[in-house]
C-alpha cells in the first residue's frame, strides 16, 4: 500500500490527513490548533504542522506529501528568508481602505473603470482580503518592513518552502489556485503582473523586477522533495494549493458543481472552463487546483456566527439546533444580519450586525436560534446569487465545513437557498484535496484519482421567499448606515 498524506492549515489550526493512493482509505490523522487572532507570526504553522505530523504517526511512509493552505496570508521575507513581521491573514480588514485606493488608482481616480480593469487584468478586484491590498497596506503604514521585502509568499508557499529545507528564496514554489487569490496573478496567461504588484508596494517596476515571487507549479508538478531532518528524504512535495481549491478537488467536483463551505468564512464556489470576471467584485476570477477556474463569493462571517449565539444563549451546538428547529420560519419576525467581523460579500469591512425585529413576543430563546441560522443562510444566499450571475447553474449545492455538522442548517438551508442540498460525511476536505493532489503526482496521469465521498443524504424543502426578501431589506439599511 503506497501512503500520500496532505495537509490543511487554516485559519484556525493545522489538520493532517494520511490516505491509500490508490483507494482514498483514510489510514491515520492528526490536528494542532493556531493561536487566534488576524495577524501571525507564520513560525506558529510551521510549529503547529510538525505537531500534526506527530500525531497523525509521521511521515516515514509516506510517499508524498501536499498542503493547502488559507489564501490570500502576507508572508513578507527578507534576503536571508527570514519573516519580517507577522503574516496579516485574510481576514484581517485594515487593509480595506488600501484595497479601495488600488480600484480607484488603476482607473485613474475613476471606481468603477479601476474595478473593470482589475478584472481584465486577474479576474478580481482587490478587496480588504487580497494580499496586494495588503502589500498596499503595509508600504503606507510601515514602509521600513515594505522596503526590506525581498520576497513575497502565501501561507502554503511558505510552509512547503519549509519541508524543502527553506534554502534558496528561488526555491519558493506555490501554484495556480492560491496564486491566483493574490490580486497579482493572471491565472488565464499564468503569468505574474509585476505591474500590479509596483502599484500595490509603490515601487517602480524596474524595481519589482528582483523581487522573488514563488514559482507557479502545474497541478500535478512535483516541487520537489522534503528535507531528511524532518524523516522526508524519500517524499515527494507537491506544488499544493488554496484551501477552496483543495475543498473542490477533495470532493471530487468537476465542471458545473458547486459547493457551499461553512467554516471561519463562508464560501461559494463553482468549478468552471472559464474564469469570471465580476466588476462588482463580488465573485473572484480564483483558478481551481486541476487547471480550471473557481468562481467564489467569500463571506468574512460563517459559523462563528452560530457560535457567537449559541454562548448568549448558554447552549451547547446541540442544544442550539434544536432551539432553532423548534421555531417556526422567519423566527417571529426576526432578522439577523450577521456583519459580526465587517463583510466581504458584500464589500463591508467596516459593518457590524444588526437583529431587527423584537417584539415581546419574538423575543424567545427558540427566535434568536432561528434568526441567527437564517441569517446566515440569507447571507450565503445572497453569495449564491452573485455566482449564478456568472453565468453559473446551480440547482444543487454540496454544502461542507463545520457548518453542515449542525442539523439545523441542514435543515433549514434548502427553504432559504432555494435549491436542494447535498451533504457528504463530515470531513477534512481541504487536506483531502491536498492529499488527492500528492497521489496524482505518485500516478503521473493526466487527471487525480477517483476517491470515493460518503454522503449523509441530501435536504430538500419548499422555498421560503419572504425570508430572504425581510433580510435583504434589512441588510440593505445596514449597508446604507
Amino acid at each position: 500500500m503506497t501512503l500520500v498524506a496532505g495537509v490543511d492549515s487554516s485559519t484556525q489550526a493545522c489538520k493532517v490527513v494520511v490516505r491509500d493512493a490508490d483507494s482514498g482509505r483514510l489510514v491515520r490523522h492528526g490536528a494542532a490548533e493556531h493561536p487566534s487572532g488576524t495577524e501571525l507570526d507564520p513560525e506558529h504553522w510551521w510549529n503547529a504542522l510538525q505537531l500534526a505530523f506527530e500525531r497523525a504517526g509521521g511521515l516515514d511512509d509516506v510517499a508524498a506529501v501536499s498542503i493547502g493552505g488559507q489564501q490570500h496570508g502576507m508572508v513578507c521575507l527578507d534576503k536571508d528568508g527570514r519573516v519580517i513581521r507577522p503574516a496579516l491573514l485574510w481576514n484581517d480588514t485594515r487593509s480595506a481602505d488600501a484595497a479601495d485606493a488600488l480600484v480607484r488608482e488603476l482607473g485613474d481616480g475613476d471606481r468603477v473603470l479601476g474595478a473593470r480593469r482589475w478584472v481584465e487584468a486577474v479576474g478580481t478586484v482587490p478587496v480588504a482580503a487580497l494580499t496586494v491590498a495588503k502589500l498596499r497596506w503595509l508600504a503606507d503604514h510601515e514602509p521600513g518592513n515594505a522596503a526590506r521585502i525581498a520576497a513575497v509568499a502565501l501561507p502554503h508557499d511558505w510552509l512547503t518552502w519549509r519541508l524543502r529545507g527553506a534554502g534558496s528564496l528561488d526555491d519558493l514554489v506555490t501554484d495556480r489556485s492560491d496564486a491566483s487569490g493574490t490580486g497579482y496573478f493572471d491565472a488565464v496567461s499564468g503569468i505574474y503582473r509585476r505591474d500590479l504588484l509596483g502599484l500595490a508596494l509603490r515601487r517602480h517596476e524596474e524595481a519589482i523586477r528582483s523581487l522573488v515571487l514563488p514559482r507557479v507549479h502545474g497541478p500535478c508538478e512535483q516541487a520537489g522533495m522534503g528535507v531528511s531532518r524532518l524523516g522526508l528524504s524519500r517524499t515527494m512535495i507537491g506544488p499544493g494549493c488554496g484551501d477552496n481549491a483543495g475543498a473542490a478537488l477533495g470532493l471530487g467536483l468537476d465542471v458545473g458543481r458547486v459547493f457551499l463551505s461553512l467554516g471561519t468564512s463562508g464560501v461559494v464556489a463553482a468549478v468552471s472552463e472559464h474564469r469570471s470576471a465580476d466588476p462588482t467584485g463580488s465573485v473572484a476570477g480564483f483558478a481551481d487546483a486541476t487547471g480550471k477556474f473557481l468562481p467564489l463569493a467569500c463571506t468574512l462571517n460563517a459559523t462563528r456566527v452560530l457560535d457567537a449565539m449559541a454562548a448568549v444563549l448558554g447552549v451547547n451546538h446541540d442544544e442550539f439546533d434544536a432551539l432553532a428547529l423548534s421555531a417556526a420560519p422567519g423566527a417571529g419576525g426576526m432578522v439577523h444580519v450577521p456583519y459580526l467581523q465587517g463583510e466581504r460579500t458584500p464589500n463591508l469591512p467596516h459593518a457590524t450586525g444588526m437583529l431587527e425585529g423584537m417584539t415581546l413576543s419574538s423575543m424567545t430563546r427558540e427566535n434568536f436560534a432561528r434568526a441567527s441560522v437564517e441569517g446566515l443562510l440569507c447571507l450565503m444566499a445572497d453569495a449564491l446569487e452573485a455566482v449564478r450571475e456568472q453565468n453559473v447553474s446551480i440547482e444543487q449545492i454540496t454544502l461542507v465545513g463545520g457548518g453542515a455538522r449542525s442539523a439545523a442548517v441542514r435543515e433549514i438551508a434548502p427553504s432559504v437557498l432555494g435549491v436542494s442540498v447535498h451533504v457528504p460525511q463530515p470531513g477534512e476536505y481541504v487536506a483531502d484535496g491536498a492529499a488527492r493532489q500528492a497521489a496524482w503526482i505518485l500516478s503521473g496521469g493526466y487527471r487525480p484519482p477517483t476517491w470515493p465521498v460518503s454522503d449523509i443524504g441530501t435536504y430538500t424543502a419548499q422555498r421560503n421567499p419572504g425570508v430572504l426578501a425581510r433580510y435583504r431589506r434589512v441588510a440593505a439599511e445596514v449597508a446604507g448606515s
